[in-house]
């Protein structure tokens, strides 16, 4: 069965006779699922598993910091000397109990 998908106001809709919503047992109010034609993209084997922030995935430091070396020497951030430490960026070792 096809339906025609038309527009409503700023949405799309899908628009069934009402023989048709009889036949497939549709009525108002009720939820439909809608499947694809098409599959989804595969998702790359490196991704599986990942988590997401806005559809970007969300990488560890170790994973950048591996990306960084495999790019080579050009892409290694260049060092900033901020100065010496000052109140809770000190840390002494030496009275350190663990």
């Amino acid at each position: 069965m096809e339906a025609k998908v038309i527009r409503w106001g700023e949405d799309l809709a899908v628009r069934l006779s009402s023989a048709e919503a009889e036949e497939l047992g549709i009525r108002e109010g009720e939820t439909v699922e809608i499947v694809s034609k098409t599959p989804p993209p595969a998702e790359p084997r490196q991704w599986h598993g990942r988590r997401y922030v806005d559809g970007l995935p969300v990488y560890t430091m170790g994973e950048m910091i591996a990306e960084a070396r495999r790019l080579g020497p050009e892409a290694e951030p260049e060092t900033v000397d901020w100065g010496p430490d000052r109140g809770s960026e000190i840390i002494d070792d030496a009275n350190d109990p663990y």
